[in-house]
Order: C-alpha cells, then sequence, then structure tokens
C-alpha cells in the first residue's frame, strides 16, 4: 500500500485541522498519523489503497471549513500503521 508525507502549509493550525483530518482518515479507512509543526504547518504520513490515499489528498487539499490551505507537498514515504492518531507539535 502506498504511504505519502504530507507538509500543508496556509491557514491550518488553531482551526482543527488535526482533529478533522483524524475523523476523515478514520472514515476512510486510512492509516497513519498528523501533527502540528512548529513553523505553522501541518505534517501527515497517510497509508491506504490507492484509492484512500486519493481521497485523503483531496480532503487535504482543503481541509475543514475554517481552514485556507495554500499549498501541499506530497513526497513518496515508508511505514505501516495499524491505525490513525495525532502526535504533539514538534
Amino acid at each position: 500500500m502506498p504511504t505519502r508525507r504530507l507538509s500543508i502549509r496556509g491557514r491550518v493550525q488553531g482551526v482543527g485541522f488535526r482533529g478533522a483530518m483524524l475523523r476523515e482518515a478514520t472514515r476512510l479507512g486510512v492509516t497513519g498519523w498528523v501533527r502540528n509543526r512548529l513553523d505553522g504547518t501541518v505534517e501527515a504520513a497517510v497509508s491506504g489503497t490507492d484509492e484512500q490515499v486519493e481521497a485523503i489528498l483531496a480532503w487535504s487539499r482543503r481541509g475543514p471549513p475554517a481552514a485556507q490551505v495554500l499549498h501541499l507537498d506530497v513526497t513518496p514515504d515508508e511505514g505501516e500503521f495499524r491505525s490513525f492518531w495525532h502526535y504533539p507539535t514538534a
């Protein structure tokens, strides 16, 4: 299954992005993690079928209603995850 690392820039902290991504990933069956970064971005690793990964990437391009995503960087990554969770800010 493909795994991707995401870096999401814009108004993405303080708008419920992590919680909303956790709910959406769980709904889609995507595994991985999400966290805020000290530089104001949100970082995530997502894994699933091609369709699941594409769906969470599409969601990440817009985020929850209060977010304003300006840029989404996506790079290949490795990792196997059993569920989706959020890490503390790093």
